[in-house]
């Protein structure tokens, strides 16, 4: 019997950041501290680019202090900033809570025909990354937001970054010293993911991901207790999304317990899929947060606990 073909298939990815590339940051979630957004704009300007800032990156939404703004001028801002021929990347300020309100109401035909750009984002941004991979056919990268403390604060963050968007393919090879294998064994697929809960949220919703099947899945999230972690990993079980995936990545774990607690989580409803698991690879809500490309082939190696991609993440 042939095996069912894989859904998670490569995506287009955009071009490199050259000297003096114009960036669009946009806040499609929370609300952002305006010190903080100063102080990343200042990073982006220290490695030669120009950042330019949405409209309606530092609004507040009138009654639910938790949105940054509106949500269709945040989608608005991020359509117009992707549409702007004149923008080479588009940069989100911070993650929270909103994008899942706003992203249907981004014009996805009209960032269809603009093609693809660097977009950067983790956290709430997971609900921004489907869709691009879903609805435009985009490779993205799950990678620090502009006023996010880790991008501020950790210089390894911040050349992770810089050097993906500016020489990709001197980081080919990903993960930190930490990473080990939770199961063991190697698997090739393209890779997809970003935070665990998000991407339970998106199921039955439309325009979702069918499944991961023949992907490398890299996970991570904060905040969700191991409880409730579990409850979000089993949704993923339950609904047959994971059916198929060729192999786990796994990055932090911030405020979700003790990391015994969390790691006995994630060994027993991952234990079951037969596939390599990586642990602690450095992504996510950490002290450092790689940059990790969606949509690319990629190899996962739980015995060395490294990511190599088969090409660079940006072309």
């Amino acid at each position: 019997m042939t095996a069912p073909s894989p859904t998670v298939e490569p995506l287009t990815r955009a071009e490199r950041l050259g000297p003096g590339a114009r960036v669009a940051v946009v806040a499609p979630s929370g609300p952002v501290p305006e010190e903080r957004l100063t102080a990343g704009l200042d990073i982006l300007r220290g490695w030669g680019l120009e950042p330019v800032v949405a409209p309606h990156v530092l609004d507040a939404h009138p009654t639910l202090g938790h949105l940054a703004g509106a949500d269709r001028a945040r989608a608005r801002d991020l359509t117009e900033a992707w549409c702007d021929p004149s923008v080479s990347a588009v940069l989100c300020a911070r993650g929270g809570f909103g994008a899942q309100r706003m992203v249907d109401l981004v014009d996805w035909t009209a960032i269809r025909a603009a093609g693809p750009k660097a977009f950067v984002g983790y956290s709430d941004v997971t609900a921004l990354h489907e869709a691009f991979a879903v609805r435009a056919g985009f490779a993205t990268l799950h990678g620090p937001m502009v006023a996010a403390g880790t991008f501020l604060s950790d210089p390894r963050t911040q050349e992770s970054l810089r050097a993906t968007l500016f020489e990709p393919e001197t980081v080919l090879t990903l993960g930190l010293e930490t990473a080990r294998a939770l199961a063991p064994g190697r698997a090739r697929g393209v890779t997809l993911g970003g935070c665990a809960s998000l991407l339970a949220s998106d199921l039955g919703t439309p325009h979702r991901r069918p499944s991961a099947r023949g992907g490398l899945l890299l996970l991570e999230d904060v905040g969700e207790e191991p409880y409730r972690l579990d409850r979000v990993l089993t949704q993923l079980l339950r609904s047959g999304w994971l059916d198929g995936v060729a192999g786990i990545g796994l990055g932090s774990w911030e405020e979700c317990g003790p990391y015994e607690e969390v790691r006995a989580v994630l060994a027993d409803r991952f234990g079951g899929l037969g596939v390599p698991v990586v642990e602690e690879m450095g992504f996510g809500h950490s002290t450092t947060a790689l940059t990790m490309p969606l949509g690319v082939p990629a190899a996962l190696d739980a015995d060395t606990g490294r990511l190599t991609l088969d090409a660079p993440a940006l072309r």
